[in-house]
């Protein structure tokens, strides 16, 4: 790993306090960028969201999908947390806390606004981490490439319904037109050009070169997000700190539940331990560029909703830095 990925909770941490201070030294400068917007999509974050997608969605081989006969446990594990439970699980968590145990510390109107977060953030599962995760578990990586391949695939279609879905559920009205044009712009749009990228430069070695040359775009793009997300928030977040404890309380639960149940599924199944662990990994990791996307699509930059998905960013990193480092030691438990 290098010195970015290594501490990225440090890195994303420093953002979020930049952002505050941003917020309350340069309050014109953040306002300009929150009015930056064209149906419903402000364009800074659009540009930044982007910056960060592209690069991850230049390594979807969709050729990869063959392999799937190599081993289908693998893959019908991470299809099944990822579609038919971890969407499902995280909406009832948030529930649970936003509209019953934490409902005296909030207004209803707050109360939904996090939900919304929750459910955003856990119905998109996660891309481009999962190759550093993978890599740290001594993963197979082309079968990683192919589950990765596979759920962006899936996610095209099946994001925009389940989100509507279960944001219905919860009493969400939802603007149809801006969830699908999200999942469109932040999500088919990159991998169309991840695709013809791919197909431009032909050789795999020149692919990995490129990849390693605009990884830093999506470094930059990751951090400023944060930034300006945060200058949004500050107020909120200085004035009421709690409310970050309360939004990562049931994220952290979702994550370590997932984990056990993708992870123990693969032990029953006797899935090597280098397809499940990656396959346990990216069940509980999070696409939160995604997320975040559609969130300050659907409820605006300075939304809770907004913040919620942010919250995830930074709880993620050590939580799966925590499940490699368990992943790793029980390694000799699989066949």
């Amino acid at each position: 790993m290098g010195v970015f990925e290594r501490y990225l909770s440090v890195w994303v941490a420093l953002a979020m306090a930049g952002g505050i201070g941003l917020g309350l030294v340069a309050p014109g400068l953040v306002g300009l960028i929150a009015g930056a917007e064209v149906a419903s999509v402000n364009l800074v974050v659009a540009v930044l969201i982007w910056a960060m997608v592209y690069p991850m969605m230049v390594g979807v081989d969709p050729k990869s999908l063959k392999d799937v006969a190599r081993q289908p446990k693998g893959l019908a594990i991470t299809l099944v947390v990822n579609w038919l439970i971890k969407p499902f699980t995280m909406a009832a968590l948030g529930v649970l806390f936003f509209e019953g145990i934490f409902a005296p510390l909030l207004q209803p109107e707050e109360a939904s606004q996090y939900i919304a977060g929750l459910i955003l953030l856990g119905a998109a599962p996660c891309t481009a981490m999962v190759f550093v995760w993978s890599h740290l578990t001594r993963g197979d990586e082309t079968y990683t490439l192919l589950q990765v391949s596979v759920n962006d695939l899936v996610l095209v279609v099946a994001y925009a319904p389940i989100v509507a879905f279960l944001l219905g559920v919860t009493d969400i009205a939802v603007p149809w037109q801006t969830l699908v044009l999200s999942a469109v712009l932040f999500v088919a749009l990159p991998l169309a050009a991840g695709l013809w990228t791919r197909a431009r430069l032909r050789d795999p070695a020149r692919i990995e070169a490129f990849q390693g040359r605009i990884k830093p775009v999506s470094i930059v793009g990751l951090i400023a997000t944060v930034v300006i997300l945060f200058a949004l928030q500050g107020e909120v977040i200085l004035d009421r700190p709690l409310v970050i404890v309360l939004i990562a309380v049931p994220i952290l639960i979702q994550s370590y539940g997932i984990f056990a149940l993708a992870y123990a599924a693969a032990w029953a199944l006797k899935v090597p331990h280098r397809i499940a662990a990656p396959c346990a990994l990216i069940g509980t990791s999070n696409f939160f560029e995604l997320a975040v996307a559609v969130a300050i699509s659907l409820f605006g930059l300075n939304s809770g909703a907004a913040l919620a998905t942010v919250v995830g960013v930074l709880v993620e990193v050590p939580v799966m830095l925590s499940l490699v480092a368990l992943a790793n030691r029980t390694r000799a438990r699989f066949a």
